[in-house]
């Protein structure tokens, strides 16, 4: 399996400075007008490659919004908004807010590790040892909850498995009716409503992709700490790197986020927010983004993503060597015969030089890419839509920047992060 085959598979899964009302009369409906482009943002001598394949990508696709950050050994060397769209819509910026999808899970997994590099928590501790677990009423727990811990639940060892029983992120309508409560569904609700759930697996025993285990963790992170997740988060992982842009976001086009992009999709359906049956685009109420905070919920610039990964490029303030090594370390399974395996919360895989680690993120309305490189190039791609009429290949834009990085024969002594840090 690829990474791009795998990035498909495993997603269903700044404040910017983009023009004040974004969102203003454009909720990413259908492109009516002419489209144009428009490029924002810094690039170092060299660098064209990058712009070039961003906008060739974009428009093949009609994608209205992107934005593109590149770093290479700690320096910032490209930081780009694209906008492919009429005038009469504002233009992305390197700081533009996007919704990140999974790209959520490496930096739930930084705080899971900060917070056992303090001593504060075990990553052999155990679920049930950590949260009460209530099942509903004429539920009972399967008693093999017992049997995760954190570092199973980082590595998706825990038992889930959404190819056998419906994400539960995604089950809004069957847990609201259930549970007898009415839309929209909280997170309490998911975790009480998947209490009663037998597990399809045993933990440990099988990998696979589990957006509810990120949930799971986000509640021990506040269980821990004694703070809100996202408060956790702010203060102890993006806040020593200088990182105030990046927040949870918000499902309804009303409650966008300054400087946010709006979303795009071709797709309808029922709302998740009431019981009217009313149809809406896609990324504004047909899933629960405040639901999804530790495995999909934040925005992010691609100049914030960044910064976010050099936390694991060497020992800082945030994350020891040891840290680090336990981030990209070999699960107790999982392993897949294409070599690459996932650690807590990024995917990795030893090449010829080194290491490479990496995310893909993906909800109706979004496709983001983060990659680290064994030879200390970084970068974040970012876009507002991951659907449209071509039916070509999002994913496919990963090859398309490592192309673009390899055409690089002498890289620029720029570093842009002075202009947006």
């Amino acid at each position: 399996m690829t990474r791009r085959d795998f990035g498909r598979i495993v997603n269903r899964a700044g404040i910017g400075l983009a023009g004040a009302g974004l969102l203003a009369g454009q909720t990413g409906t259908a492109h009516a007008a002419t489209s144009t482009w428009r490029v924002t943002g810094g690039i170092g001598s060299g660098l064209s490659g990058f712009d070039t394949r961003m906008q060739t990508f974009m428009q093949a696709r009609n994608i209205r919004y992107g934005s593109l950050a590149v770093a290479r050994n700690g320096q910032l060397k490209l930081a780009r908004g694209y906008t492919w769209a009429p005038v009469s819509m504002a233009n992305a910026q390197p700081t533009s807010l996007f919704r990140i999808a999974s790209l959520s899970k490496p930096i739930t997994g930084a705080a899971i590790l900060k917070l056992v590099q303090n001593g504060q928590l075990s990553l052999s501790a155990t679920l049930t040892s950590l949260l009460t677990l209530t099942p509903p009423p004429g539920g009972s727990l399967d008693p093999r909850l017992g049997n995760v811990t954190v570092r199973r639940l980082l590595h998706h060892l825990g038992g889930w498995d959404r190819g056998i029983t419906i994400d539960p992120m995604f089950n809004d309508f069957t847990i609201s009716s259930a549970l007898g409560v009415p839309l929209p569904i909280g997170k309490s609700d998911v975790i009480r409503y998947t209490n009663g759930v037998a597990l399809n697996h045993n933990p440990g025993s099988v990998y696979a992709y589990s957006n509810y285990g990120y949930l799971l963790l986000s509640r021990i992170i506040e269980a821990v700490s004694g703070v809100p997740y996202a408060t956790y988060v702010q203060q102890h992982i993006l806040g020593p790197r200088q990182i105030t842009r990046m927040r949870l976001g918000r499902t309804l086009a009303a409650n966008a986020a300054p400087g946010e992009v709006p979303y795009s999709s071709q797709y309808s359906r029922p709302t998740v927010f009431n019981s009217s049956g009313t149809y809406v685009p896609n990324p504004y109420g047909a899933f629960n983004l405040e639901n999804m905070d530790a495995h999909g919920g934040w925005l992010s610039s691609a100049v914030d993503m960044v910064r976010f990964c050099h936390i694991f490029d060497a020992a800082n303030p945030v994350l020891s060597a040891a840290s680090i090594s336990t981030a990209f370390a070999v699960p107790e399974t999982g392993v897949n015969p294409g070599g690459w395996w996932y650690g807590c919360g990024w995917q990795v895989r030893n090449v010829t030089g080194g290491r490479n680690t990496w995310h893909t993120g993906a909800l109706d309305g979004t496709f983001t890419l983060l990659v680290r490189r064994w030879d200390g190039l970084t970068w974040a791609a970012l876009f507002n839509q991951r659907d449209d009429p071509s039916g070509l290949d999002y994913g496919a834009v990963d090859n398309e920047l490592h192309l673009a990085a390899n055409a690089v024969t002498s890289w620029p002594s720029v570093d842009l992060y002075p202009q947006y840090f």
